[in-house]
């Protein structure tokens, strides 16, 4: 489905495609804020999606809730793992839209190793702020279920390269992986690493693909990642305290494809492999409802 909705506010304007709910374009004032796609064009490294009922990875698509051992599709075969839910590619029914805001929704499962049926509902909403958008989760299911989520967007503070921008991440520890899989070994402090961005400093050369936690919450409940350009402009994200970790990517990839064009900045509501671990799982019980809202806007 090409279905994409537009939304405008103040000097910002939003496309979202009701495949995967996905964010494909927000500018502020004519810049772009997140690395944009194509209208009609296949969703490229899953940018702009939303990420359910889990974020990051599931190695080898296997895990056990409640006693039951499920399998599901490998999708990504190059590490061996089952990456970023099932919502996408689906594609998510309009139920309110207008000038500055839009709800979609969209049913999950059951599927195999996914024996669940989740209700989600995605609602965005433009203004003065940014672009706010909140995720709901109802289970359907007559059991419990398991359940994470997060955003995918790949933020974009300006024309100067990825390196020269600079970044502020208030996590004081990151989750270390395996190089390979990119499968969770435990976590470390960020003192003295060079994944220490609690004060604000360039990127660099520093390729990040991890998830952070030790997030420092302020008294209204919110966490910000800054990005700046050292023209001047910036982005930023903001999210709650459903989201405890944070993974960051600095879209690195190899010849010939286009090497570091945005920073994936995706606040979850709990690590890769959390389907295996159960930290920070939510155990979604029959009829219960899980919310998730994060914040993009310009600076």
């Amino acid at each position: 489905m090409n279905t994409e909705f537009i939304l405008r506010s103040g000097g910002y304007e939003a496309i979202v495609t009701a495949r995967a709910a996905a964010l494909r374009r927000l500018t502020f004032e004519g810049r772009d804020l997140v690395v944009p796609f194509a209208a009609g064009e296949p969703i490229p490294d899953y940018r702009g999606i939303i990420a359910a009922p889990w974020p990051n990875r599931i190695a080898d698509g296997i895990y056990r809730f409640d006693g039951e051992v499920q399998h599901l599709r490998v999708n990504e075969p190059e590490r061996q793992t089952s990456l970023h839910g099932l919502a996408f590619p689906l594609d998510w029914s309009p139920k309110e839209h207008d000038a500055g805001s839009l709800t979609l929704t969209c049913t999950v499962g059951p599927i195999t190793g996914y024996p669940f049926v989740l209700e989600l509902q995605a609602h965005f909403t433009l203004d003065d702020a940014g672009l706010h958008t909140q995720v709901t989760a109802l289970n359907a299911s007559g059991t419990a279920a398991p359940y994470g989520v997060c955003p995918h967007p790949y933020l974009v503070a300006g024309p100067a390269p990825l390196d020269q921008w600079t970044l502020e991440i208030p996590a004081g520890a990151f989750l270390e992986v395996t190089p390979d899989r990119l499968l969770p070994k435990g976590t470390r402090s960020v003192v003295g690493h060079a994944f220490d961005f609690r004060a604000p400093r360039a990127i660099g050369a520093t390729e990040i693909d991890h998830a952070f936690t030790d997030i420092a919450f302020d008294d209204g409940g919110e966490a910000r990642v800054l990005v700046r350009d050292p023209g001047g402009t910036g982005v930023g994200m903001s999210w709650d305290r459903s989201c405890r970790w944070l993974q960051i990517h600095t879209a690195d990839k190899e010849p010939p494809a286009a090497n570091r064009l945005g920073l994936a900045v995706e606040p979850m509501s709990c690590p890769p492999d959390a389907f295996n671990s159960g930290i920070d799982l939510v155990r979604l019980e029959a009829g219960a409802t899980h919310h998730a809202a994060w914040t993009i806007f310009a600076m």
